[in-house]
């Protein structure tokens, strides 16, 4: 009989063994934790379609932003829920909005010891729930939502946000937003560029926790699934006009998205875990129908494997204890 004369296995005898030749391995400091805060609540209300997700009062807001600092939890992305909304958003630009006392609150209670970032777009805060403003005939004004986005980054901007995600999807909003908040004095303000965001079928527990009120979709702006050079193209205009990060959303149906954009570009790129990959492993954990540990750990991996370094996940004060533990 023929022996190998070469032993791949030879590396994966141990733990330990397996642990010293890992080619990819995910650090806390590498997650950022999604949190919503919603206007007019005394306690955090649980979000049906998220198991273990919350909408915050700004207490338990302040409490959980501590709780993922100190489990080593690289950033935080905020998102308000305001109780009134009308055609613009004006919930978004106002300085006692629910997402601007939010950021204020969180800037307090943790300051630079994490990356505080902040939803930059208009769908929590419009009445129609769609990314902008309308225009007459109902389809939504590219260059009028341009202005309302650079009056919320200096609301944002001034309230202390770190990073602003920029995530709807309008042409030129990176360029229309680099430049009010330079004119303002605010060149230290970074963006996260929501730069290739597809028109998913996996945000629907999201839409949950902000109460969306959105009616059809997000087609005409958001990409289609089945484009990928077209996230190159939005991905290099992104990066052309200042993005400082881009990002592609959402993450495990589009990791040849990410590897791509990985590759063109040498900015730091981020992924969304979004709100249905994180639903559907928590259902079929719960079902008993897979490990779910074991499922968080290895979803995490594989974004990282494909080339993003920043992942956003709902897993991520659990995740970073875990991998420090």
């Amino acid at each position: 009989m023929t022996y190998p004369e070469v032993r791949p296995r030879r590396l994966r005898r141990t733990a330990a063994l397996r642990a010293l030749v890992a080619e990819t391995r995910v650090a806390p400091a590498e997650l950022v934790l999604p949190l919503f805060v919603r206007e007019g609540l005394s306690e955090p209300r649980p979000v049906g379609s998220l198991p273990g997700v919350v909408q915050h009062s700004r207490d338990s807001l302040r409490k959980a932003a501590a709780e993922a600092v100190a489990a080593g939890v690289g950033g935080l992305m905020l998102f308000g829920v305001p109780l009134r909304r009308d055609p613009v958003g004006s919930a978004g630009s106002d300085p006692g909005g629910v997402l601007n006392v939010a950021i204020r609150d969180v800037v307090a209670e943790v300051g630079d010891a994490t990356v505080i970032m902040s939803d930059l777009c208009l769908d929590e805060f419009t009445d129609h729930g769609h990314c902008g403003v309308l225009a007459d005939d109902g389809t939504v004004d590219n260059d009028a939502t341009l202005a309302r986005y650079g009056e919320l980054a200096l609301a944002q901007a001034r309230a202390g946000a770190h990073v602003l995600g920029l995530s709807g999807m309008m042409d030129g909003q990176v360029g229309a937003v680099r430049r009010e908040l330079d004119a303002a004095g605010f060149v230290d303000a970074a963006i996260l560029a929501y730069a290739a965001k597809y028109a998913s079928a996996c945000y629907g527990p999201f839409r949950d926790a902000v109460e969306s009120t959105l009616q059809g979709d997000r087609k005409t702006y958001q990409q289609d699934p089945g484009n990928r050079r077209e996230a190159l193209r939005e991905v290099a205009l992104d990066v052309a006009e200042g993005a400082d990060i881009v990002m592609v959303k959402p993450a495990l149906p589009y990791l040849d998205v990410v590897a791509e954009v990985r590759a063109a570009v040498d900015v730091p790129v981020a992924a969304y875990q979004v709100s249905g990959e994180y639903a559907m492993i928590e259902a079929a954990a719960a079902n008993g129908w897979l490990d779910r540990d074991r499922m968080i750990a290895e979803t995490l991996t594989s974004i990282r494997r494909a080339g993003a370094q920043i992942i956003l996940t709902y897993w991520a004060t659990e995740a970073a204890r875990s991998l420090r533990g």
